[in-house]
């Protein structure tokens, strides 16, 4: 085997890593280099369970030199493997580990990109811990006065409620977003992020929430003065009246059809059950009929 065999690196380097009667002092040093290289060699011969296993040590390796920018970028790297093999845990795992390490060097974007990372490898996978790491890549943006970088974060998140037929949770999720803009001064992002949780309210064939969200939303002077109001108020309007044909030609209006994508998917498809009930005047007519002998 050639001296730059990966299996005799990793061998050399824990070695030196080991305390033993001649050796007090670990060589974390040259350790870290010799894990460094069997890392990139065993990820250049696609053989990712080693790769990760290398870069975890490299990692560690640099954190023992009180490097924690090289250890954050090794444990992505190890991250990274795990994902090739399909070990879903590791990666949220190894992306929160890089995350921590970021924040230890004071830097939040790459913290807050390191999870948004692992979320998006997991989408498909672990859907609900996806939504977990884009909450908390939103978090770290945010506790440092960072709001706006989180916007496509929240809308990441929203995307996998909606995915997970989760329509509560992403109405939720975009009120968030309407509170982070709004931090920001970010007006029009505010009343897009208000429309859109009222057609997820919609979609879900839950008007009086729906409603309910639109006259909170009014409150607020930006939301009560757009396009987005008035995109809203003729299709909750086409609601009350019970209007199938207004409702969708409502939801073909060029202010919804600027939203995102998921949000106008769900706008094409609406109304999703049966609104008569929504009607003026329906509950009226079910009212029983007065009984005029009948005093109480």
């Amino acid at each position: 085997m050639s001296a730059s065999d990966p299996d005799k690196l990793i061998a050399k380097a824990d070695k030196l890593t080991k305390l033993s009667l001649t050796r007090w002092n670990a060589d974390w040093k040259n350790a870290t280099v010799l894990y460094e290289q069997a890392a990139n060699a065993y990820r250049l011969a696609r053989k990712y369970e080693k790769a990760k296993d290398a870069f975890e040590k490299a990692s560690k390796g640099q954190e023992m030199l009180s490097s924690p920018w090289d250890a954050a970028k090794h444990m992505e790297s190890a991250a990274a493997s795990a994902k090739e093999v399909g070990n879903w845990n590791e990666v949220s795992d190894f992306y929160r580990r890089a995350s921590e390490l970021y924040i230890e060097c004071g830097r939040s974007q790459p913290a807050s990109d390191a999870l948004a990372k692992g979320a998006r490898a997991l989408e498909d996978a672990l859907p609900d811990e996806a939504i977990r790491l884009y909450t908390d890549a939103c978090a770290v943006l945010e506790d440092d006065g960072k709001e706006q970088m989180a916007f496509d974060l929240y809308r990441a998140a929203t995307s996998v409620y909606i995915k997970l037929e989760k329509y509560e949770d992403a109405a939720t999720f975009l009120l968030r977003l309407a509170l982070a803009a709004d931090n920001c001064n970010a007006k029009h992002s505010q009343c897009k992020a208000y429309l859109s949780a009222i057609i997820v309210y919609l979609y879900a064939h839950d008007f009086q929430q729906a409603e309910k969200c639109y006259n909170d939303c009014c409150q607020v002077e930006a939301f009560l003065n757009s396009d987005q109001n008035r995109a809203a108020t003729k299709l909750l309007s086409a609601y009350t009246d019970g209007d199938v044909e207004e409702i969708k030609r409502a939801a073909q209006s060029s202010i919804i059809s600027n939203l995102d994508h998921v949000i106008i998917k769900l706008a094409r498809k609406l109304p999703t059950g049966d609104v008569t009930s929504f009607k003026r005047g329906a509950t009226d007519d079910q009212e029983e009929p007065l009984d005029e002998d009948d005093l109480t």
